[in-house]
């Protein structure tokens, strides 16, 4: 009986968490639904009893918005082509090689994670400035690279080192070098890893906000936060556009999470287990 009332405070405080956790989203739609004059209604009512979607058509036609989504889904996808390149081939070179300061490089690489981004802010400004990428979206590719590449390379270290090294003799035997084992073997076997870091990194891309509206001073390089912030008034606020629009903006990482979430808690637990 004991194990009975277990399982169901256990499946009550799941359901418990998954409603706190779903219920900003549903109110979001909720509001997104309504139309500007059933935004205030008294006493409020979280079903609309009219419903329109003119909020989201405004949503998308205002501010640019489209072009805004276009810059968000470019900047995220180069941003975390170059986070996989060097983020999997510093994993590889941790995992596989020994060498001088190799310990030492490490613990300066991971010494990243646990800087606040925002304190790099004005040495970021400066650099990017003088290396003449300001106002452009390679300002942006490069400092979310960049910031990622600490966290990346230690979560695949972690995977890479769970790989039995008779694959390498294995290789080895076989005529390989050490690009063969990097590209036909650690690579396709990896994926799992590849899976929570994509979803990582596309998420700290997608939604970043201070270095954005930093760097990038022309409208049409601008990306989907800083699209969010202008429809907010210094006055006013259109709270229904506003909604809908971060509704339109979330649907993509959702979609991506729906995709891979199979592999999801597989990649995130894989790396703790070696072989």
């Amino acid at each position: 009986m004991s194990s009975l009332w277990k399982k169901i405070w256990m499946y009550a405080l799941l359901i418990l968490g998954a409603v706190i956790s779903i219920y900003p989203l549903i109110y979001m739609l909720m509001t997104a639904l309504k139309p500007m004059t059933l935004l205030f209604e008294f006493p409020p009512k979280f079903l609309p009893s009219e419903m329109t979607f003119n909020n989201f058509r405004d949503a998308w036609v205002s501010q640019n918005f489209a072009q805004y989504l276009f810059n968000s889904i470019m900047v995220t996808l180069v941003s975390f082509a170059f986070i996989f390149l060097f983020s999997s081939m510093l994993a590889f070179a941790y995992s596989r090689f020994e060498f001088r300061g190799k310990k030492l490089s490490f613990a300066i690489l991971m010494g990243g994670l646990v800087i606040p981004s925002l304190t790099l802010l004005i040495p970021q400004f400066i650099l990017i400035r003088q290396l003449g990428m300001f106002d452009s979206r390679w300002g942006l590719i490069v400092v979310y690279a960049a910031g990622a590449i600490p966290f990346t390379t230690f979560l695949l270290k972690g995977f890479f080192d769970s790989i039995s090294r008779d694959i390498d003799e294995s290789v080895e035997m076989e005529g390989g070098n050490a690009w063969t084992l990097f590209a036909s073997i650690i690579i396709p076997l990896s994926k799992p890893a590849f899976v929570p870091a994509t979803i990582f990194n596309a998420l700290t891309v997608w939604e970043e906000f201070p270095w954005a509206l930093t760097i990038i001073n022309d409208p049409a390089k601008r990306t989907l936060p800083i699209a969010l912030a202008n429809f907010q008034g210094q006055y006013t606020t259109q709270w229904g556009i506003v909604f809908a629009g971060s509704l339109i903006a979330i649907l993509p990482i959702i979609l991506l999470f729906l995709l891979l979430q199979r592999y999801f808690i597989a990649g995130i637990t894989a790396g703790a287990i070696k072989g």
